[in-house]
């Protein structure tokens, strides 16, 4: 069975949306999710609650033409694959996407958008979680946010423990990352993935089909800031980015050259500052490390 969106978020019909002729996926199909064995504590055998964390790969299709296999949770794949396409530039709005239908029993995602895509693609091949891909690093924000923009460091802490609470499956089971946008005062989107990459491509695809703009927002996320993830915040106008661990070299110089303000191992009261200093508004009693 196959869930698709046609037309505006306001005014969406479900499809079925068979794969594309000659497509087999014989390791997807009927395939559940395992238990977790029994953990050994001492000499008693523990059953925990829960699951392995699950991933499974979706096949991209664009306009008839297969782009991508993205590795993923299967939790909601329609916003992973609304907020790949935007993050990769090849659609801006909700109205570009024509059609939008994942089969969740051959892991196959069909899209149309309207325009057409590139003659030549070339892959990324990135340092997410199960390898990311991406074709567009650029740096180039499509709305860059006011130089004005700045959140207090308590904001960036407060929000850091609402993105924690409200990790569910982390707190379940771990081996997910998460991340959220907030306006500084509240969460506006939150995602869980299995790749930190894709967490961001759920929020820009929460953003796209809800038509909200996120210029000027703090991102917030588990992982590590890679170079690709820093251009995705870039793309999405993205005034501040804080992680409880480090960023790259490469998403340090991105932000940088973005005007996006980087904070990582943000723990508790403790946080180093990366990039672009000024995107903070430091209390007296709160000190960088």
């Amino acid at each position: 069975m196959g869930e698709a969106l046609i037309g505006s978020p306001t005014h969406l019909a479900a499809v079925d949306v068979p794969p594309p002729s000659g497509y087999s996926s014989a390791a997807m199909a009927n395939h559940p999710p395992s238990e977790m064995p029994p953990r050994t504590d001492g000499d008693e055998n523990v059953t925990p609650e829960g699951e392995w964390p699950v991933e499974r790969p979706i096949a991209l299709w664009v306009n008839g033409r297969e782009i991508a296999t993205l590795v993923a949770s299967p939790h909601d794949p329609v916003f992973l694959v609304a907020g790949f396409l935007r993050n990769q530039g090849f659609v801006h709005s909700s109205d570009d996407i024509l059609v939008l239908g994942v089969c969740e029993d051959t892991g196959v995602a069909q899209v149309r958008v309207a325009g057409e895509l590139p003659e030549r693609l070339t892959p990324v091949l990135t340092t997410g979680c199960g390898t990311g891909i991406s074709f567009n690093l650029s740096v180039r924000p499509t709305q860059p946010a006011s130089p004005e923009t700045r959140f207090p460091i308590e904001a960036v802490f407060a929000q850091m423990r609402e993105l924690a609470r409200r990790s569910q499956r982390y707190s379940r089971h771990g081996g997910i990352h998460s991340a959220a946008v907030s306006d500084g005062t509240r969460i506006l989107f939150h995602a869980e993935d299995i790749g930190r990459h894709n967490t961001i491509d759920r929020i820009a695809g929460q953003a796209l089909l809800s038509e909200q703009d996120l210029t000027g927002c703090l991102l917030l996320t588990s992982g590590r800031v890679s170079s690709e993830m820093a251009a995705k915040a870039a793309s999405l106008g993205i005034a501040l980015i804080a992680s409880r661990t480090a960023p790259t070299d490469m998403a340090v110089r991105i932000c940088t050259e973005a005007g996006i303000g980087l904070l990582g191992y943000v723990r508790g009261t403790r946080f180093r500052i990366a990039a672009c200093p000024a995107r903070v508004r430091l209390a007296a009693t709160f000190q960088a490390i």
